[in-house]
This record gives C-alpha cells, sequence and structure tokens, in this order.
C-alpha cells in the first residue's frame, strides 16, 4: 500500500511540473497542427481503464479528420496515408502521446502500466488476459520495452501480466530508464503486420 501511494504521488508531481514546463511547446504543437490540417488540435478516443471503467484518453491529433472511417479503421500502417506531415514527426518521437499527462493527474492513468485499449479488443480478451486490466494503464510499460508494435497483442498483453504478477517502485524506474532510450532509437513505432493486431485470446 505504501508503495501504491508513492506511486501515486509520482504521478501527480511529475505529470503536473510536465504540464506546467511542457505548456510553451504545448502551444507552438497546437498552433502548427492547425496550420497543417483541418480538425481539432487533440484526438480524445474512449479507452478501457482500470477494472474495465472507461475513460476518454488525449493525444495531439496525427490523423487527417475522421480517420477512423477512413482505411483501416483504428489499424495503422507504417505509410499510412491518413497520417499527417506533422503527425509523422510527432508520433516517431512519441510527442503525440503528452496530453497523457493530463489523463496522468485527473487519476485515470499512471506513468507506468499497460497500454490503454479500445472496448472491442478488451471484448475479446480471455479470463487471464483480464488481468491486464487490475492496474491503470499507463504512458508506458513492460511490453512497450520489449517491442512495442513489433509484438503481437497475445505478446504484448503477456508482458503486461507480468508486470502486474511483479510490480515494484523499482520496476517502474526501470521501465522509465529504459523507455527514454527506445524513445531515441525510435524502435517499434509501426508494424507491417497488421495481424498482429488480432487479440486471439486463450482460457
Amino acid at each position: 500500500m505504501f508503495q501504491k501511494a508513492i506511486k501515486r504521488a509520482l504521478d501527480i508531481v511529475v505529470s503536473l511540473l510536465g504540464l506546467l514546463l511542457l505548456f510553451p511547446l504545448f502551444i507552438i504543437i497546437g498552433a502548427l497542427i492547425k496550420l497543417g490540417s483541418a480538425g481539432p488540435v487533440f484526438f480524445k478516443q474512449q479507452r478501457v481503464g482500470k477494472d474495465r471503467k472507461l475513460f476518454e484518453i488525449y493525444k495531439f491529433r496525427t490523423m487527417i479528420e475522421g480517420a477512423q472511417n477512413k482505411g483501416k479503421g483504428f489499424l495503422i500502417e507504417k505509410n499510412d496515408f491518413r497520417i499527417t506531415q506533422l503527425g509523422r514527426f510527432l508520433r516517431k518521437y512519441s510527442l503525440d502521446e503528452l496530453p497523457q499527462l493530463v489523463n496522468i493527474l485527473s487519476g485515470e492513468m499512471s506513468l507506468v502500466g499497460p497500454r490503454p485499449t479500445l472496448k472491442y479488443q478488451v471484448d475479446q480478451y480471455s479470463k487471464r488476459q483480464l488481468l491486464r486490466l487490475k492496474v491503470k494503464p499507463g504512458v508506458t510499460g513492460w511490453a512497450q520495452i520489449h517491442g512495442r508494435n513489433e509484438l503481437s497483442w497475445p505478446e504484448r498483453i503477456e508482458y503486461d501480466i507480468r508486470y502486474i504478477e511483479n510490480w515494484s517502485l523499482w520496476l517502474d524506474i526501470k521501465i522509465i530508464y529504459k523507455t527514454a532510450a527506445i524513445l531515441l532509437s525510435r524502435k517499434g513505432i509501426y508494424t507491417d503486420d497488421l495481424s498482429k493486431f488480432e487479440i486471439k485470446g486463450n482460457e
């Protein structure tokens, strides 16, 4: 319980400081998004959080307006025509994820945890895979430092369950440290094999 209290305290401090310090960058990115393509600055989407509670995740918009109703819908390819020029840059350096600091501050997410997924994906989870929803989703996690989108969904879920089963503050610190290195390498941002997005859960 004490470690969990510290984890929440760190989430609040880091997200609040991040929002304050990065506010000028938010303004610049927002202006560039508006100048680059029609549509809102922020992309909002309903995701499934801890204990299957639904919430709206925030990101900087990186795709054309109405992208979910075009192309392959929720699936995104490496050279997807729906991604804007600025969007490719934001995704390359994971800058599109910065607004999730708001989700962290509000308590819907944590710095570290399983990435929040869509309801249609959760509806396909097996009983074991539902263990993934026992903790708050995170901006980065155990699966992210072991392959990101190069992993299939069942593989990612297994990594997340192992994280939950072996959680400690030290593990969170280790994940944050390794995430920084992965962001610099930009490895695993996309996959050419869209079959990896299939759940195919087993009991």
